[in-house]
């Protein structure tokens, strides 16, 4: 999507250069003021757990042991800005809307806490806020965006782990970044989101995975479930205009 004004902004965050600091959850609560949400799981490094209304950004470290030798992923998770955004499209105030940038915000004035949003993410990204109710997520920092400076995540990112820009350039950017950890004899890393072609029509914030989403705890195979509503809703109206026409012969058929 690009605007008369500016291209659509994204995200590309590449796994390989994680280092699991923690710097970008640390400057988005910072910046967006999020509050402190530390949960000791008790077995991993992990401290935040998903993302949600109070974690925008979700350093996920995944353990694992690979022919005898133990090594980590870890990823930085964000919401996806979907080109076709399920929370957008059940919002039924308005409360949820894309920007110019491409990005999509929930306006915490406009929110009534009703919640649709929040079964309608296929990520499990959107949450009411306990003791507020609203709903809370990534925002792309949009108001860092409107005043022409770069998220606060991706600026606090020491390896250019986080990546932002014009998500066309992006994506050709990983694209070589895929085949440069080929080339090095990384067969197993993937783009994920890339593909507008996809579940949810392509991310505005991708990623570059060393191993099946699945194990990152993000879904293979995403899918936007306002698509099936659209199709149950047609099959609906098909319905409901054969049993109007069945009643209406029944109707004349007992006249004559």
């Amino acid at each position: 999507m690009t605007t008369a004004t500016a291209p659509r902004m994204g995200f590309f965050t590449d796994s390989s250069l994680c280092i699991g600091c923690k710097a970008c959850e640390v400057a988005c609560k910072e910046w967006n003021q999020v509050p402190v949400d530390i949960r000791f799981l008790g077995r991993s490094y992990d401290n935040t757990g998903a993302l949600g209304a109070n974690n925008w950004r979700h350093v996920a470290f995944v353990e694992q042991v690979v022919d005898g030798d133990v090594r980590w992923l870890l990823n930085s998770d964000v919401c996806k800005h979907c080109t076709s955004a399920a929370c957008l499209e059940v919002c039924p105030t308005g409360a949820i809307f894309r920007t110019e940038f491409g990005s999509v915000v929930v306006q915490q004035d406009v929110c009534n806490g009703c919640g649709y949003c929040v079964p309608a993410c296929p990520f499990g990204v959107i949450e009411r806020r306990e003791g507020d109710g609203r709903a809370f997520k990534c925002t792309l920092c949009y108001d860092r965006q409107k005043g022409g400076l770069e998220p606060a995540c991706s600026m606090a990112c020491p390896t250019k782990s986080i990546q932002f820009g014009p998500l066309d350039e992006l994506r050709r950017r990983a694209l070589a970044r895929e085949e440069e950890l080929h080339a090095r004899g990384v067969p197993e890393a993937r783009l994920y989101g890339a593909d507008p072609q996809d579940g949810v029509d392509g991310f505005g914030a991708f990623f570059l995975l060393l191993d099946e989403p699945s194990v990152y705890g993000l879904p293979n195979r995403p899918r936007t479930p306002t698509k099936d509503l659209r199709g149950t809703w047609g099959a609906a109206l098909a319905a409901a205009g054969a049993l109007a026409a069945g009643l209406a012969a029944a109707v004349l058929g007992t006249r004559r």
